[in-house]
């Protein structure tokens, strides 16, 4: 016999620990389930490549609630259970362990899922990525003064992870496949070798136009083989970007196209069915364009905006992107969407540590991020498609906030 939920939350992340807080929060009454493949209560996984590697805090301690809230507020909850597929017809959900449950509404917040090399050795011990806190737990244990960390791939996790290894005093060496700096994708190649010289001047190194071949070692991996060399490892990190988890929505007949795509309510082709995170491929009504962001903002944001739909609210999408990052002394926050091929205006000197950098397109405001620079989130917000000169950007005289 199946179980009858008002609302079947799929995904026990940020998003979906939100969404339940957020339906209990503007009054939803129904019965409420929370279902995720982690055995976790859902938990801040930015903290993962900063706390918990950094500062070797407990993964516990960055819970969203303790699991006694749940309870609380009459949340059913399956922790390490997962969903193996939904039966939009029947309005019904299938668990791995045989179970049903019904829905009046279903909300996918499945995540993302971690690419991997499919090279010889991949199979070797000490090889992660990094989703999960008990990836951060294994990753972290691994850390030593001298142990030889290789990091694959030159993103957001990848810096991080190498940020954290080298300050336990790891030797670490980043692998990128190209010769292009770190997140010049994201940032361009001026703010891509900022970042890069950050990590020379801390002691990391750089092995360019180097694609993995495969690992080596006994039992647990000893080196990567690179096109460009043998780079020693006793702990490799594989951070090259992720996928949105859509299998199930895929095999529920749902719109997919980079993610599950939805309206500005989040409510996917089926109307009974939300989507929410980071495989919310969105229809942003500020900037009015798709967008599929893979950031806890962008999920905590989205997760209220579903709770709001399913209690016939009126919210939608209608933010700027917005990310943030750690790096040894380098804290920065990034709102907006800029590309490598926008105009880079820096206010302020590079070489001081403390500045602000514009992205412009066609006249206009693409893109701001502030490098440890602070109280400045609002404003730089304010500015994301307005038409501000580059001479006045760059000049210190006007205040940021009458840009």
């Amino acid at each position: 016999m199946a179980e009858e939920f008002g609302t079947v939350v799929i995904g026990a992340g940020i998003g979906g620990g939100t969404v339940v807080e957020a339906l209990r929060d503007v009054g939803y009454a129904g019965s409420v389930a929370l279902v995720g493949a982690d055995p976790a209560a859902p938990y801040y996984r930015p903290d993962l490549s900063k706390k918990v590697m950094l500062e070797q805090s407990d993964p516990t301690e960055s819970a969203l609630r303790g699991e006694d809230w749940y309870a609380a507020h009459d949340v059913t909850v399956l922790f390490g259970t997962a969903v193996t597929a939904i039966d939009p017809a029947a309005r019904s959900v299938t668990l791995d362990d045989g179970r049903q449950l019904n829905y009046g509404q279903a909300i996918l917040a499945t995540g993302s899922t971690p690419r991997t090399l499919d090279v010889p050795g991949a199979q070797l011990g000490n090889i992660h990525t990094l989703r999960h806190a008990g990836d951060a737990v294994a990753i972290r244990s691994q850390f030593g003064d001298g142990k030889k960390v290789a990091v694959i791939g030159g993103g957001w996790i990848g810096l991080e992870v190498a940020a954290a290894a080298k300050s336990h005093g790891c030797d670490v060496t980043v692998i990128l496949h190209t010769d292009a700096p770190p997140l010049a994708s994201v940032l361009g190649d001026e703010l891509g070798e900022y970042f890069e010289e950050l990590h020379r001047t801390n002691g990391v190194e750089f092995l360019n136009q180097a694609e993995t071949a495969s690992f080596t070692g006994a039992d647990a991996v000893e080196s990567v083989e690179t096109s460009a060399g043998s780079v020693p490892a006793d702990l490799v990190v594989v951070g090259i970007g992720a996928d949105p988890a859509v299998d199930l929505a895929s095999s529920a007949g749902l719109s997919t196209d980079n993610g599950v795509v939805v309206d500005e309510h989040m409510r996917t082709s089926d109307g009974s069915i939300l989507a929410i995170g980071d495989i919310a491929n969105a229809h942003n009504v500020l900037r009015d364009e798709r967008l599929r962001v893979e950031h806890w903002d962008n999920a905590v944001r989205q997760a209220e905006v579903a709770a709001s739909t399913i209690t016939e609210g009126t919210r939608s999408y209608d933010w700027q992107p917005y990310f943030y990052t750690d790096q040894f002394d380098l804290g920065m926050e990034y709102v907006g969407r800029g590309g490598p091929e926008d105009e880079v205006v820096i206010r302020g000197e590079k070489s001081s540590g403390e500045f602000i950098v514009f992205w412009r397109r066609d006249g206009k405001v693409a893109a701001a991020m502030n490098v440890n620079v602070w109280d400045y989130g609002d404003e730089l917000r304010a500015l994301i498609g307005k038409e501000v000169s580059a001479d006045r950007l760059t000049d210190e005289q006007v205040p940021v906030g009458e840009l």
